[in-house]
């Protein structure tokens, strides 16, 4: 245990949740039930990447929240040559922020995280994710219990790595930068964002991509026990 440490803050998407195969389990439904004769295998080969750079746009202002779920479906329709109508798109769209939550998945060793954790120290989340699915997939996947506090960039007003949506949460959580840490998988929005606003930061590192050398990292959960 980290005794410098009173404050753990979490992202949720990629890092305690896993949105790659919830995602995957909520597309298939969905086109299941509406029809939507489309291998899904090679949806989500186009369709990851595709959300990945919506999520960037969004991030950086570029695209509104509308956009981004409009967008990522319909651009990954075309990149298919799959032929459908751009209310249909919507619909879809809808269909799977109502669908998404309903699938649970979290990365392993998140319960045992969290269980060992949540006696040390105060637990939070920094998400950029929107307000109301967020909070049903803290619900429904049953890890809301561990959180005191849950900023997200809809109750901020800015996007992760903006340093307001740190201090927010930090005047949420009641909590000081020098005694807090983040822990997330993007190298900007988590742990360079935390960095920059003065919070020790650790970058959950599932995808083994190249980091620099400074960033603390660890490749699965459980490895967090090693610093806090």
């Amino acid at each position: 245990m980290n005794t410098k440490i009173t404050d753990v803050f979490f992202d949720l998407d990629h890092t305690l949740w896993d949105f790659e195969k919830n995602s995957g389990l909520a597309l298939a439904a969905i086109f299941q039930k509406q029809g939507i004769a489309i291998d899904l295998d090679a949806f989500l080969k186009q369709y990851v990447p595709v959300n990945l750079k919506y999520w960037e746009l969004y991030r950086t202002d570029q695209v509104s929240q509308s956009e981004l779920r409009f967008g990522r479906l319909k651009e990954t329709f075309d990149l298919l040559g799959y032929a459908i109508a751009d209310e249909q798109v919507v619909f879809l769209s809808e269909e799977y922020i109502r669908y998404l939550p309903d699938y649970n998945h979290l990365f392993e060793g998140t319960v045992e995280l969290l269980d060992y954790l949540k006696p040390k120290y105060k637990l939070h989340i920094i998400t950029n994710g929107f307000a109301d699915v967020q909070g049903r997939k803290l619900d429904n996947s049953n890890i809301s219990r561990y959180f005191e506090t849950v900023t997200n960039s809809e109750l901020a007003g800015v996007k992760k790595p903006n340093p307001i949506i740190f201090e927010y949460a930090l005047e949420l959580a009641q909590a000081k930068k020098e005694s807090s840490i983040m822990i997330g998988d993007c190298l900007i929005a988590d742990v360079q964002g935390a960095l920059d606003c003065g919070l020790d930061a650790i970058y959950f590192n599932e995808q083994r991509t190249a980091a620099p050398e400074t960033i603390k990292q660890v490749f699965h959960l459980l490895e967090l026990k090693k610093h806090l």
